[in-house]
């Protein structure tokens, strides 16, 4: 199966490798243009669709838009949904060994990506599939769940216009991946999505009742500092937005030390630094999307088979209890939903967590091995693969389990304090940000000295 999907990978488009490796002036500008078209997409309405005129809604962030890059109704309705679910389900089967393959050989990892590209459109076919038969798009017009408004034509045209955005993304994605650009564009539009949401939770003028949706907004123009709103963006959610960001380059930068021998070069002593939030922001984005997901099921079974449907009522229901609050206010106003959300978070961060560590050959197996390879050993034990991984098991599971509490906690607890962009979201951006600064960094280095860098390309 991973063969045909592979297969069928080489009639779609894809991006070439440059010729020669731009300069990162030239990289930088390439990135920074796929986060403006982006954007641009996101406020492309589709064709076909129905909006009535006059109409205003208020813009809600939802955890949806800020970490698949969505905008319902827009070009980027289903945002990097499918492609980040079709790489997740990819690297599970092959972290969990049911797909025999070695993703530090060239021939199993082009398989690998070329499966992932078909599985995205695949993915995608799915989703804009359900968005247009449950008429997602024209029940403005009446009609209701039963009788829609749309025609085949309107609809075969949406679920067209989706699969060529989500082409898109894959395109921005490869052109960074492959040397146009830095980094990820998979991570670069969830950055923007999440700033995106901050700076209209922040400013956003839209009126509501007793005031104006964004902060910034709602205290200038009606003098009102809006210490507490309920489930809308108020003072002590910024005083949160700011303390959880400076917490998160804390922690990040925080590392836990193991002593290290090299046989090679006469015994010279060194230690290797674990990170002390292993698990980086993995667990968080995997729960995140599992919510988000289970968001995007109660409203495609809202739209195929009615809102007082089992189903749908089902889903709903279990999406409400685990869904992030919005704010202090909203919190406590349901104690019961507050507890549900806490437990589920905490639970499916440390699952998520030994899970990532598994699969991405981060567990001590993999790390004893990797010690070996290099020719280090640590002082006081035998070369033994076994007597190390006994020895590094006692750094890293105790370090996996209290580093997805520590996120976990960090996300539940911004958001019920009511954070602008979502616990999750200010994980993932600063995360996000300080891993480009470090590739950036990395980069400038080569271009500063080109010796070095015929050595690194040459190794």
């Amino acid at each position: 199966m991973l063969r045909l999907l592979a297969a069928f990978a080489r009639y779609i488009p894809s991006v070439e490798k440059p010729a020669r490796r731009p300069p990162l002036p030239t990289r930088l500008a390439w990135t920074g243009l796929v986060v403006v078209l982006y954007l641009i997409m996101t406020e492309i309405p589709l064709y076909g669709t129905i909006r009535v005129a006059g109409q205003e809604q208020v813009m809600t962030v939802t955890l949806y838009n800020l970490l698949l890059g969505t905008n319902i109704g827009s070009l980027m309705t289903l945002g990097i949904g499918p492609m980040v679910t079709a790489g997740i389900v990819l690297q599970v089967l092959v972290g969990g060994g049911f797909l025999k393959l070695d993703l530090t050989k060239p021939s199993d990892r082009k398989l690998f990506m070329d499966a992932q590209r078909t599985l995205t459109l695949i993915f995608a076919l799915v989703e804009s599939s359900a968005y247009a038969v449950g008429c997602a798009f024209w029940r403005t017009l009446g009609g209701g769940f039963g009788g829609c408004p749309a025609t085949v034509t309107d609809r075969v045209l949406v679920v067209a216009q989706l699969m060529f955005a989500t082409l898109i993304i894959m395109w921005f994605d490869e052109l960074t991946q492959k040397g146009w650009g830095i980094g990820s564009a998979l991570s670069m539009i969830i950055v923007a999505g999440v700033a995106k949401g901050i700076a209209w939770q922040l400013a956003g003028v839209t009126p509501v009742e007793g005031g104006y949706y964004g902060w910034l907004a709602h205290f200038a123009l009606t003098g009102d500092p809006a210490v507490l709103r309920y489930a809308l963006p108020d003072l002590v959610g910024l005083l949160a937005t700011v303390g959880t960001i400076v917490l998160l380059v804390y922690l990040q930068s925080m590392k836990v030390f193991i002593p290290v021998t090299s046989p090679r070069y006469g015994g010279i002593r060194s230690r290797i630094p674990l990170n002390f939030i292993y698990v980086t922001n993995i667990p968080i984005l995997f729960v995140a999307i599992l919510v988000a997901d289970i968001q995007l099921l109660a409203s495609m079974f809202a739209g195929l088979l009615g809102p007082t449907h089992p189903i749908t009522v089902a889903t709903a229901t279990l999406y409400e209890y685990i869904r992030p609050p919005h704010g202090i206010l909203e919190s406590v106003s349901d104690p019961l939903r507050l507890v549900t959300f806490t437990v589920a978070w905490l639970a499916l961060s440390v699952v998520f967590g030994f899970i990532w560590v598994e699969i991405a050959g981060l567990n001590p197996q993999k790390q004893a091995e990797n010690l070996i390879k290099s020719g280090l050993e640590v002082p006081g034990l035998r070369r033994n693969p076994r007597v190390l991984e006994s020895m590094l098991a006692r750094y890293i599971y105790p370090l996996t389990v209290i580093s997805s509490l520590i996120v976990g906690a960090i996300a539940v607890v911004a958001s019920i304090l009511g954070a602008y962009g979502s616990g999750s979201g200010l994980i993932l951006l600063v995360g996000i940000l300080q891993n480009f600064y470090t590739i950036l960094s990395y980069e400038r280095t080569l271009e500063m000295y080109p010796l070095l860098r015929r050595i690194v390309e040459g190794a």
